[in-house]
Formats: structure tokens, C-alpha cells, sequence
């Protein structure tokens, strides 16, 4: 079992940025893929970024050359550097693990936090 605790959301003018973390618990945090997921009013929770545990990225479309995953395996913990800040970026922000390799399928993840909120203001 792995918890996940996000953190360092909130409010931001367009241009903006914004460091999320997301502190791990539980099973060898090194082992496992982690991603970020976010899901905006009235949307269905989309796929922004993730990251093998050997350090590989993956990032949607909408957020390359903005947002940059990383982790910290000694700190348990996985951070989404959000630069250049749109208004569309206004979302709940979502950490979530998997044992497997590395995925943008919100099915294969299998532990989730509850979720950090951001708001980009134009």
C-alpha cells in the first residue's frame, strides 16, 4: 500500500509558476512510476506527466516546454515544476503510482492522492 499526500497548489496569475510536491508513504517509493493527472471543472481527469523510476519522462502535449517532473527517491517524494501558467491549467492536481512502467492511462495507475487545487487568474 503507498500513500500519497500533494501539496503546494493555489492561487496564480497567468505567466505564473507553481512547484507541486507529493510526499510518498508505505512501499519502496523508488520502485514505483509516478505521475501527475488533473482534472478541470466540469472535465474528466487527463494525464499531464510522469516518471520511471529510472528517471524517464513522459509529458501530455499541452504541457511540454512548461512542466517538469522529477523525483527526489530519498525523500519519497515527486515534485511538477509548472511554469509559463495558462488560465486552461486551472485544476485539481493529482499524484499517482504504479508498480509497472511507466503510463498516461489514469486506469493503470493504482494509488492516488486527493488532490491539490490550482487556479491560474488572466
Amino acid at each position: 500500500q503507498v500513500q500519497l499526500v500533494e501539496s503546494g497548489g493555489g492561487l496564480v496569475q497567468t505567466g505564473g509558476s507553481l512547484r507541486l510536491s507529493c510526499a510518498a508513504s508505505g512501499r519502496p517509493f523508488s520502485s514505483y512510476t509516478m505521475a501527475w493527472f488533473r482534472q478541470a471543472p466540469g472535465k474528466e481527469r487527463a494525464f499531464v506527466a510522469a516518471i520511471r523510476r529510472s528517471g524517464t519522462t513522459y509529458y501530455a502535449d499541452s504541457v511540454k516546454g512548461r512542466f517538469t517532473i522529477s523525483r527526489d527517491n530519498a525523500k519519497s517524494t515527486v515534485y511538477l515544476q509548472m511554469n509559463s501558467l495558462k488560465p486552461e491549467d486551472t485544476a485539481v492536481y493529482y499524484c499517482a503510482a504504479r508498480g509497472r512502467y511507466l503510463s498516461s492511462a489514469e486506469v493503470d495507475y493504482d494509488y492516488w492522492g486527493q488532490g491539490t487545487q490550482v487556479t491560474v487568474s488572466s
